[in-house]
């Protein structure tokens, strides 16, 4: 059996077996979408490409939380909803297959509430948990670093300690709303690596955006657009009691955090209002044998990934932490989005001036100019493969 054959055999046993929705959940689905469309009925916003990076809008994300549907997986105690990660999932759903605005909250409620609750302290739950279930505290994640990439052991930012916290002089960069956002997680160095172990000595530390000493500056996109930024830390004080977890043990964290970063709907959805606008766009059209196959071979490998993301899911839901999953699924589910406007773009002829057209030439277009990050973003694709390999035992 050859290296490929082999990969290929072991995969489904890195992928757990697909959750199933509970009954409840149609009931609450029917509910997300009756909101969203009196939203867009009202004017609210318009559906776009790529939601949960560019769509910020402070005012739809406290709706969202006057619902109920931020922090539902944060128990009640601290301001949540104590709901399944599979209830969020599909709030979740139907947030990004319609385009609506939902950067402000995303990374909080995706990864930074769970994570504290894994391994935040009882005062920095309280601190942070209500604010991120109102729609009121927003986070970044600070873990990228100039020359290091996806290459998180590499990070260089250091954090010194000093009498009653740590000084931490560095730099990160591509922190989607770190422009706005209160805070954020910074993966750094706390102590040298150990010989043969270059994840050793990393920490996490909790970082106030606002503090003395940070600078925030913009990375703006093709489009002129500002979402990424880098943040420069010019010994920064950082108090003991926003050290978060253990020091030194940053790596194994991390790698526990980016489960919730990996494999979400996110990594296949950014580009659904695209695909759906495609379909209507092809509606009645004589397409032929090629154009049939490539459209349905998009819809069902969306249907194959939301079935592998739910298994995810699932896993989280049960308390695990499934990394070499959600490696898989977030490498499969980023390419694919790609390969949804490669097929936009072969399929329709969008003319070289569209005007103010507020439908499929914009969402093309927002897309189009998103796309180099869909497969950088939560780590490179190489990276990710490596994770994957290493997972079964071939490196």
């Amino acid at each position: 059996m050859g290296p490929v054959t082999q990969t290929l055999t072991r995969l489904p046993a890195m992928v757990p077996p697909a959750a199933e929705l509970p009954a409840r959940t149609d009931a609450l689905r029917a509910q997300v979408r009756e909101f969203l469309a009196a939203e867009r009925a009202a004017g609210a916003w318009t559906p776009r490409s790529d939601v949960w990076l560019s769509g910020w809008d402070e005012d739809f994300s406290r709706r969202l939380a006057a619902r109920g549907w931020l922090g539902m997986t944060i128990p009640t105690a601290y301001g949540g909803h104590g709901a399944s990660p599979l209830d969020r999932y599909v709030v979740t759903e139907e947030l990004l297959a319609a385009g609506a605005p939902v950067a402000a909250h995303w990374v909080a409620d995706r990864q930074i509430g769970p994570s504290l609750l894994r391994f935040g302290t009882e005062e920095q739950r309280r601190r942070f948990l209500p604010g991120i279930a109102a729609g009121e505290v927003y986070f970044g994640i600070g873990m990228s670093e100039p020359d290091s990439g996806s290459d998180l052991a590499s990070v260089r930012s250091r954090a010194t300690k000093v009498d009653g916290g740590w000084s931490l002089s560095g730099t990160k960069v591509w922190t989607s709303g770190g422009h706005r956002a209160h805070a954020f997680f910074a993966l750094v160095r706390t102590s040298p690596p150990e010989e043969g172990k270059r994840h050793a000595g990393l920490s996490q530390l909790i970082v106030d955006l606002h503090a003395p000493g940070v600078t925030v500056r913009p990375i703006p996109l093709l489009t002129g657009a500002h979402h990424f930024n880098e943040v420069v830390f010019d010994e920064v004080f950082v108090p003991d009691e926003m050290v978060l977890g253990e020091v030194g043990a940053g790596w194994a964290q991390v790698t526990g955090e980016l489960a919730f970063e990996r494999s979400g709907p996110e990594r296949f959805l950014s580009t659904f209002p695209l695909l759906q606008a495609l379909v209507g766009e092809l509606a009645g059209a004589d397409l032929g044998v090629a154009g049939r196959r490539e459209l349905g071979s998009l819809v069902a490998r969306l249907w194959s990934l939301r079935r592998m993301s739910l298994a995810v899911a699932g896993s989280l839901a049960s308390g695990q932490a499934p990394e070499l999953a959600a490696a898989v699924v977030k490498d499969l589910g980023t390419r694919f989005e790609n390969e949804i406007i490669d097929a936009a773009r072969l399929l329709v002829t969008v003319p070289p001036d569209p005007g103010a057209d507020s439908g499929f030439a914009r969402l093309l277009a927002d897309a189009v100019l998103h796309a180099p990050g869909f497969t950088l973003r939560g780590g490179t694709n190489e990276v990710l493969r490596g994770i994957v390999a290493r997972g079964l035992g071939l490196r």
